[in-house]
């Protein structure tokens, strides 16, 4: 029997963290989790990594009570990212069994051979393996297939994944940035088989992007009650209000200029005017009406759609 996530909405409630489950999987994952993107082993590191991840972690009862997933990618930091994780998790002597901690397989490091990259079954098996010595761990709770491979038959990313889950290296597996027909071809191939499906996607989803999420993915809740963990639910910062009158001094965009140049240079044309408008009318709604700030509203709108598994905040100050 598949299980909706509105009906097992809150799993434990100790100061107001909900656990939900991941999809139709048995996984409980807290509402909002912690991502690596761009931060840990990159703009963050050392000790900073440290409270970060310690006061996540703090703001519960205990360990298995607050913010204990931690979202990672091979590509992240090219590798330092899951790097500093794992000297965090074993400097603040957490126990295993209370992460989730997860893995994404696809860029590599950055390497230039012809198998460093994508979703061949070298590559998959590879890339956990390197993973998992980074974050001095024997396994991840969930690896995710970072974007899909065209030149790579479904069959053999089905099976790679299902290798790793079998020889006890991963528990679950996901896709990130598939669509839905893609989606759905694995699910035929894993039935097909008699293998395992992948149970989440890894969607951006915020109020100024919502095509996919709500319209093309309702076919996979409608069908395998497939999860969500939520990435850039602040569109990259866009919905805190801080890029309300520009660019400010030390923010991402000015910090990544490179990555993100075309998002910069998106914002001086008429549809990035646009968005800053709406932003604006947000942050003084948000305001005068809920007395809050544009970026809690934000993420609150995310969390509260019902297919809405866990939403990834990034962070650069334990406050």
């Amino acid at each position: 029997m598949v299980v909706k996530n509105s009906e097992v909405k809150i799993e434990y409630d100790p100061k107001n963290m909900q656990f939900r489950r991941l999809g139709s999987s048995g996984l409980r994952v807290p509402v909002f989790s912690l991502g690596g993107w761009l931060t840990f082993g990159g703009t963050v590191k050392g000790d900073p990594v440290k409270e970060i991840v310690k006061t996540a972690f703090e703001n519960g009862k205990s360990y298995h009570q607050s913010i204990n997933m931690i979202d990672l990618a091979e590509v992240y930091s090219n590798g330092e990212s899951e790097r500093e994780i794992g000297r965090v998790i074993e400097e603040l002597g957490i126990r295993r069994s209370d992460l989730i901690l997860t893995g994404k397989i696809f860029f590599g490091l950055g390497r230039k051979g012809p198998n460093d990259r994508g979703l061949s079954r070298k590559h998959i098996i590879e890339g956990v393996n390197e993973t998992l010595e980074r974050l001095r761990t024997d396994y991840v709770d969930i690896v995710f297939a970072h974007r899909p491979d065209p030149t790579v038959p479904m069959e053999e990313v089905v099976r790679a994944f299902n290798h790793v889950i079998e020889t006890g290296k991963a528990f679950y597996w996901g896709t990130s940035e598939w669509s839905a027909r893609q989606v759905e071809e694995a699910h035929h191939v894993a039935s097909k088989l008699n293998l395992i499906a992948p149970i989440s996607e890894q969607v951006q989803y915020h109020c100024l992007h919502r095509q996919r999420f709500e319209s093309e993915y309702q076919y996979l809740f409608d069908k395998y009650n497939y999860g969500t963990t939520i990435w850039s639910a602040l569109a990259s910062g866009l919905l805190t209000g801080k890029y309300n009158d520009g660019i400010p001094k030390g923010s991402r965009f000015d910090t990544n200029p490179e990555f993100f140049k075309n998002t910069v240079e998106s914002l001086s044309k008429e549809d990035g005017q646009k968005k800053i408008e709406k932003v604006k009318e947000l942050t003084a709604f948000a305001e005068k009406e809920l007395g809050c700030s544009v970026s809690n509203l934000a993420l609150a709108w995310a969390a509260s759609h019902p297919h809405a598994s866990t939403v990834i905040l990034g962070a650069t100050k334990p406050e």
